[in-house]
């Protein structure tokens, strides 16, 4: 062999050990992009199948790319796969929907008592357990109407974010979970009914439009004791539909409900009270001795710091400079979830 043949063969030997080695670098059975499309001109005709695709409690992010289209789902990501963006090709026309409510029969799954029913926490349409989930231009909609608690979008995981996504449905439209459970919304548009933003997590929204579709409660936090932030609204509007006049900006569904509103256009739906201490809570009466609701610097017709109730709070400058991202979101492992 002469010592050009040579230098081919060992050229040969070592394009094709790379090319052995980078495809099972990639695993071809866990790509990190996945395309998601009804027509069949994708990897998978349903969003679920993507997800159950990923690998479990994967280190690299896997994007899952869905073309527009109805999905009607009941979408879970549960908490062995992480690290996965879920990226609608527009916010109008990509659409997970679903329609479970408190009460309606659910002959799979019986409670203590023999009952099938679903519950509220059970309602959802989409349900996010696992960490490091991101959502993007995606309409998530509970389209069972006005039939009590019917969750949009249930999350638990921590770090999650929702970047231009749209959550539609009427009462509990958006339930921020659990204790632990950090979450971002950034752009977003959340419509409902009573209590449309619930729950025990802490929760920035950014940049938001909030919709009331009824004289109601915007919020019902459920803040424990021990976190120092709950549900905190950040240059957000507050529109309602042309018959609501009388909306406040939320009620505690457990005592040391936290919530801010800071620097957000509210609509003249918002009463001049502002706020409700719910005290029909046979359970946990006087709730307004440990709540915290404040705001800062609002503004539009519903913003009235003079006659609110109080037992709120207008924030000094000085207590408003502690309401960053770093502070609120940040934690033990720093998390910003405006660095991906």
């Amino acid at each position: 062999m002469n010592r050009l043949s040579h230098f081919k063969s060992v050229t040969l030997i070592i394009l094709n050990t790379f090319s052995f080695l980078y495809l099972h670098a990639q695993d071809p059975k866990h790509p990190s992009a996945i395309t998601v499309s009804q027509d069949g001109s994708g990897n998978y005709k349903t969003i679920q199948e993507a997800v159950n695709s990923v690998r479990d409690l994967g280190e690299q992010e896997a994007k899952i790319y869905v073309k527009n289209g109805i999905y009607k789902e009941k979408l879970i990501i549960p908490s062995w796969k992480i690290k996965i963006a879920i990226i609608g090709e527009s916010v109008e026309n990509t659409i997970i929907t679903n329609d479970d409510y408190s009460g309606k029969a659910n002959p799979a799954e019986k409670d203590a008592f023999g009952n099938a029913k679903f519950s509220t926490y059970t309602s959802f349409t989409v349900l996010v357990q696992g960490n490091d989930t991101h959502f993007e231009n995606l309409t998530i909609i509970n389209s069972s109407g006005r039939v009590g608690q019917a969750v949009a979008i249930h999350v638990e995981g921590d770090r999650f974010i929702a970047k231009n996504c749209r959550f539609l449905g009427n009462q509990d439209t958006l339930y921020a979970a659990i204790e632990n459970s950090r979450q971002y919304y950034q752009n977003c548009y959340i419509e409902g009914t009573t209590d449309f933003i619930f729950g025990k997590a802490t929760v920035v929204f950014q940049n938001c439009t909030i919709k009331s579709l009824s004289n109601s409660y915007i919020t019902a936090a459920s803040t424990s004791a021990q976190q120092k932030f709950g549900f905190v609204f950040i240059n957000c509007t507050l529109i309602a539909e042309p018959l609501v006049t009388k909306a406040y900006l939320g009620r505690p569904w457990r005592p040391y409900a936290k919530t801010v509103f800071i620097n957000c256009n509210l609509g003249k739906h918002i009463l001049p009270e502002g706020w409700n201490p719910w005290k029909g809570d046979k359970m946990f009466p006087d709730k307004e001795r440990t709540v915290f609701y404040a705001e800062y610097k609002n503004n539009g017709d519903g913003a009235s710091p003079k006659t609110r109730l109080p037992w709120t709070k207008q924030l000094t400058d000085k207590e408003a400079k502690n309401y960053t991202l770093k502070n609120i979101l940040g934690g033990a492992d720093q998390w910003n979830p405006l660095h991906l």
